[in-house]
């Protein structure tokens, strides 16, 4: 995600379409009503494990991950690691599953310390440095026994955010804005996904959302995706992204999501100094926290 924080009115907020966006501002002129969510089927429990994938070199936010990894990188002082457990507790959930692998005994001494009330489980990837997310994610397929929820180690985001997630078979979206880029996705009239795509905003705002990186699957959807991930590694396609899959099965209609809206001004995903500058000012508000934007720039531009 790349993006921008507006403020006040201007403040960016969830809507169903956007159709007179100002792209020059990044102003929405209009607030549409926030989709309702998707409604609880009979008999569904809220899913209280987490997969985390945190294997990644984060390269492109050295020199910060050349001595920690990623999800240990501070936005105003707290780990992006650190809010992901809070925001977990905060929700009741029980269990954490860690793949692991760039400095990864540095994430399971932080775990050890800060998550001890939560039940733990750690995936090695031992060639996380020659692969992708797709390989990690499928490393941990022994260890996923109930539904759960999918999550990046480079999100920060607020807790409430993750009450839409809290059943199986959704998917985390955004409203798509000028400065955002990366995998899109499209929905139907029920805010079903439809399609995944990669690119960077369009005029074509009614039907591109932007992907946040968090997804709930049933065990049923799970064992689907994961027989869809056998086939690529068995064709050593180690270096694929999982979103891959994800496509391909929502265009077969073998996988289907319900895209749950996020708010713009509560999330951020960071890849990159600028990114997380950017979450650093989105985060200033902390309570108790204080923000000073300028220590990780200079760390990463020196």
């Amino acid at each position: 995600m790349k993006s921008s924080t507006l403020s006040g009115a201007e403040s960016s907020r969830l809507v169903t379409s956007a159709p007179n966006l100002n792209v020059s501002s990044g102003v929405l002129p209009e607030i549409f009503e926030i989709p309702e969510k998707p409604p609880i089927k009979r008999g569904e429990t809220k899913i209280t494990t987490a997969l985390l994938l945190a294997a990644g070199t984060g390269s492109r936010l050295q020199p910060l991950t050349k001595s920690a990894p990623k999800c240990l990188t501070e936005v105003n002082e707290i780990s992006i690691l650190e809010r992901l457990v809070v925001n977990l507790k905060k929700q009741g959930f029980k269990r954490l599953i860690v793949v692991i692998g760039h400095l990864g005994s540095q994430i399971q001494e932080f775990l050890n310390s800060h998550a001890a009330d939560l039940k733990i489980d750690y995936v090695l990837n031992p060639v996380y440095a020659t692969t992708n997310n797709l390989y990690s994610l499928w490393l941990a397929r022994q260890e996923i026994t109930e539904p759960f929820i999918l999550v990046e180690s480079d999100l920060v985001f607020n807790d409430e955010l993750l009450e839409g997630m809290l059943y199986p078979d959704r998917m985390a979206i955004s409203i798509m804005l000028p400065w955002m880029n990366g995998t899109t996705v499209e929905l139907d009239s029920t805010n079903r996904v439809t399609a995944f795509r990669e690119g960077s905003y369009t005029s074509n705002t009614e039907s591109q959302y932007k992907t946040v990186n968090i997804y709930s699957l049933s065990v049923a959807s799970w064992k689907k995706v994961e027989k869809r991930l056998s086939h690529y590694v068995t064709a050593d396609k180690l270096g694929d992204y999982y979103e891959v899959v994800f496509a391909e099965m929502i265009a077969e209609g073998t996988l289907s999501f319900n895209g749950i809206f996020f708010d713009n001004d509560l999330w951020y995903e960071i890849d990159t100094g600028e990114d997380l500058i950017e979450a650093e000012n989105l985060f200033s508000q902390t309570p108790g926290r204080h923000s000073d934007c300028s220590t990780n720039l200079y760390a990463i531009q020196n």
